[in-house]
C-alpha cells in the first residue's frame, strides 16, 4: 500500500496513506502519547486528552531545542483524532503563543487490507504573512516524512 494523495495549497496540507495495519492499531499509534512520540520523534510528557494541552521535547536531530506543544481537540475512536498547534515553531527565541494555531486532523477508515489515513492541516492563512510560506512548505514535507515514520511503526 502506498501514499496516494499529497497536496498543499495556501491554507491546507493533506496527506493520504494506506497502511497495512488494522484501524485499531493505527488509532493506538496516533493517540497513545508514548507511541505517537516514538514515530513522530518527540518525547511527550502527558497523554492526549480532549481540551487539554500535551507537550514535550523534539528528538529529531537538529531540532532537539524545539518544544512541541498541542491542544487535543477531538478523539472519536477509532476514526478522528485532532489537535491544534503552532506549525514550524522552531525559533527558540520566538513566543508563538499569541498566534492562531493550525488544526491537524487524522481521519481513519478501515479498508480491505488495512487502514486509509488522511492527515489534513488547515489554518495556514491565519499565520503571519512572513511565516506562512515556510510553515506551509516545511509542514508539507514534514507530514510526508511523518507518514513514512508511522508506516514503519505500525506495519509488520
Amino acid at each position: 500500500m502506498s501514499q496516494d494523495i499529497d497536496t498543499a495549497d495556501s491554507n491546507v496540507v493533506t496527506k493520504t496513506i494506506l497502511l497495512k495495519a488494522p484501524i485499531d492499531r493505527v488509532w493506538q499509534a496516533l493517540t497513545d502519547h508514548r507511541e505517537f512520540g516514538a514515530w513522530f520523534r518527540v518525547r511527550l510528557e502527558t497523554p492526549f486528552v480532549p481540551g487539554a494541552p500535551t507537550s514535550g521535547q523534539m528528538t529529531v536531530p537538529g531540532y532537539e531545542h524545539v518544544r512541541w506543544s498541542s491542544v487535543t481537540q477531538r478523539m472519536d475512536a477509532p476514526h478522528v483524532f485532532a489537535f491544534t498547534w503552532h506549525p514550524y515553531a522552531v525559533e527558540p527565541d520566538v513566543d508563538y503563543s499569541a498566534a492562531t494555531p493550525t488544526l491537524v486532523e487524522f481521519r481513519l477508515t478501515a479498508v480491505d487490507g488495512g487502514t486509509r489515513l488522511v492527515v489534513t492541516e488547515t489554518g495556514f492563512d491565519a499565520l503571519p504573512a512572513h511565516r506562512r510560506p515556510d510553515a506551509l512548505r516545511m509542514n508539507s514535507r514534514g507530514w510526508a516524512a511523518q507518514m513514512d515514520n508511522l508506516r514503519g511503526h505500525v506495519e509488520p
